[in-house]
């Protein structure tokens, strides 16, 4: 397929974009940029959070997985769905009722600015590596596929690719996200159904043949009963729930878009419409995983993981369902790209560097700052993007997952101790240190959990693990009771 077509498409794709945010950044002020002026519609932003969710990971990596794990992700999903009920009990209702822009800001009104800014340093952390591990992913696939062709090199697509995410955010931040994340979400959901219904078609199968062939391959085992194992069920599960809780309901960016819907229960019914769908979807993930495994050994296809897709789709299927693969990629790139640099942006803002608690600041020195920020944080991402093409892992969701492990632990930390308990402890750098000390802790235990577990192994529950080390470092300097 000529790679100058597939170009001129992510071209019109784009442009499409700039015009969305051009008529939804008009009379775009501060507070449309956090939190889009709060008058977000729950289904926009419900719809819009499955693409943000879901990226380029899930829809490139995922289904390269099956061979290995077979259905075993699933697991890990009906985990995500727990944590998405706990979100919506839990936390939502906090954050309404103490009206945050910055969900960070509970740290500061519950402990103080220096766990407050702890805080809001790990989700910093957090979301820049996540985000720019997810970016990467789908800019290396269109490198390879399409660019490399072309003559172009990484990092001129990388620039490029972070310019144009740039461009359509920069005005109206939240209130363009919630309506350029719907058309995306779009996009790549079309996509993700045309795939799985032109390969069935092609290889001759209804849904249940599909099931039944793909069961006769050992793909459809969701279950891993091995105690152990990194992947035991009750790990995954209890492990996917965590990360809910900590990549979502203590995540700025996820939160940022909640609590830009009017009231708590239209934010509610946001999270629990979103969760059932992405069960659905993730599933539909694996069932082309299987398919394309399946009709990669009928055509002799050597690629497995992350190569497999983009190789099958645009190199082996008619150009129509190449085109459509490609806008869909871009589809699952920008939500998960512009959503963070926009999240990012307003916490350095917000909890970093305080400009919405220094009254002398006008509104056009708010902005000013913001759009430096703003402009930073891309060149952050480059650099990331850059660290990771060096890197070069061939399976990306695996390396986010333990980075997560890692990051958010100590933000799971800081919210349970504030959540559960009564107790107070002194804001000084000795809750930062204790922060920074439990993932080292982590890794530590990681790499010698077989040797002193009799061969068990530390998967997905190193992120409990983790606040868990906080909680209890916490504890220990804790001092005195709340009042009643």
């Amino acid at each position: 397929m000529s790679s100058v077509l597939l170009f001129s498409f992510v071209i019109v794709y784009f442009l499409v974009l700039l015009l969305v945010a051009y008529f939804t950044s008009r009379n775009a002020n501060n507070e449309s940029f956090f939190i889009g002026n709060r008058n977000s519609n729950w289904m926009l932003v419900a719809f819009g959070m499955i693409g943000t969710s879901l990226s380029g990971v899930t829809f490139v990596s995922v289904p390269g997985t099956v061979a290995v794990n077979a259905f075993t992700y699933m697991q890990v999903v009906i985990g995500y769905f727990i944590g998405y009920f706990v979100v919506a009990a839990v936390l939502l209702p906090l954050y309404y009722r103490l009206n945050l822009t910055s969900i960070y800001n509970y740290l500061h009104q519950r402990f103080g600015i220096i766990t407050y800014k702890t805080g809001a340093f790990f989700f910093i952390v957090s979301r820049t590596v996540g985000a720019t591990a997810r970016l990467y992913l789908v800019i290396n696939v269109m490198q390879l596929f399409i660019l490399d062709n072309l003559g172009v090199p990484f990092i001129v697509t990388s620039v490029v690719i972070l310019l144009m995410i740039l461009l359509y955010t920069f005005e109206g931040g939240v209130k363009t996200i919630v309506y350029t994340d719907t058309l995306q979400t779009s996009c790549m959901l079309l996509g993700l159904v045309v795939c799985v219904y032109y390969i069935m078609n092609h290889l001759g199968f209804n849904f249940s043949q599909s099931m039944e062939a793909i069961s006769a391959k050992g793909f459809t085992r969701i279950f891993n009963m091995d105690v152990n194992s990194k992947g035991f069920f009750l790990k995954q599960i209890i492990g996917g729930a965590f990360i809910t809780i900590a990549m979502t309901g203590l995540d700025q960016e996820m939160m940022q878009k909640n609590i830009s819907v009017k009231n708590l229960k239209d934010s509610q019914k946001n999270m629990i419409s979103f969760s059932l769908i992405l069960v659905l979807v993730n599933f539909l993930f694996l069932l082309l995983g299987g398919l394309l495994y399946l009709f990669a050994a009928q055509n002799n296809i050597p690629q497995t993981g992350d190569d497999l897709f983009p190789t099958i789709a645009l190199n082996n299927l008619p150009p129509a369902i190449g085109i459509i693969f490609i806008i869909a990629l871009i589809s699952a790139l920008f939500p998960s790209a512009d959503g963070a640099l926009t999240a990012l942006t307003s916490s350095f803002c917000i909890d970093i560097l305080g400009i919405r608690r220094d009254d002398s600041l006008s509104d056009a020195q708010q902005k000013k700052t913001r759009r430096l920020v703003h402009l930073s944080f891309t060149v952050i991402f480059l650099l990331c993007i850059l660290i990771f093409k060096w890197i070069d892992n061939k399976s990306i969701i695996g390396i986010i997952l333990d980075l997560a492990g890692y990051t958010y632990g100590p933000l799971l930390g800081l919210f349970a101790f504030g959540i559960l308990s009564k107790k107070r402890f002194p804001d000084t750098i000795l809750v930062t240190i204790i922060c920074l000390l439990s993932p080292v802790l982590c890794y530590l235990l990681s790499v010698n959990s077989a040797t002193l577990f009799g061969g068990y192994q530390i998967g997905i529950e190193l992120l409990v693990i983790n606040g868990l080390i906080t909680y209890l470092g916490l504890l220990m300097i804790s001092k005195k009771e709340l009042s009643a």
